[in-house]
């Protein structure tokens, strides 16, 4: 049984920047940086036909390439801090996009996604770190000039059961294009 996610990926120059905000954090374990990504959809496991469904379902979305902006770090978990993430500004396209991903994944028969959306890069995750000390490195290091990249695809990732943070395995990709998006509108009109 697959457990798999739907994801933007980080291009390594900002991932690369991002890394270098690592260290620190007492209980932190500092998620490789070629497993930085940003979380759409998450699935879990499921079994091989609904996996092939969903991939399938997925070739079908027609999205234009995607402006984000990564500008500073917060954590999850408040008094219990949990991770250290990088906030992605929610624009209007990638929020469109996740929702048509949560409703196609819904159509195919999976759970509602119980948490709300919050777009962000996983840098770390915490197990006994202390509120003070996370809040300490945030108070340090989470503000930073922004980093800007266009996702052209995302993706759909394999993991195996673990703690967390990979590795991840690219199963299928989905282009994102203006002309791809455009063409697809004339075709409709």
């Amino acid at each position: 049984m697959p457990r798999l996610f739907t994801a933007l990926e980080v291009p390594p120059h900002i991932a690369e920047s991002l890394s270098r905000m690592r260290g620190g954090v007492s209980g932190a374990r500092w998620i490789d940086v070629e497993n930085y990504h940003i979380t759409l959809r998450f699935l879990g496991d499921v079994d091989d036909a609904f996996a092939r469904d969903a991939a399938n379902a997925l070739s079908f979305i027609e999205r234009p390439e995607i402006e984000l902006t990564i500008d500073q770090l917060d954590s999850f978990g408040g008094h219990k801090p949990r991770a250290i993430v990088a906030r992605v500004r929610p624009d209007s396209a990638l929020l469109e996009m996740q929702a048509e991903q949560e409703r196609l994944m819904r159509r195919l028969g999976a759970p509602p996604e119980p948490r709300k959306f919050s777009p962000h890069v996983t840098l770390a995750r915490l197990r006994g770190s202390n509120a003070a000390s996370v809040a300490a490195y945030l108070g340090a290091r989470g503000y930073f000039p922004p980093l800007r990249f266009t996702a052209e695809r995302f993706v759909l990732y394999s993991s195996r059961d673990s703690v967390g943070g990979g590795p991840y395995i690219v199963e299928a990709e989905y282009p994102l294009s203006e002309k791809r998006a455009m063409l697809t509108g004339l075709a409709g009109a």
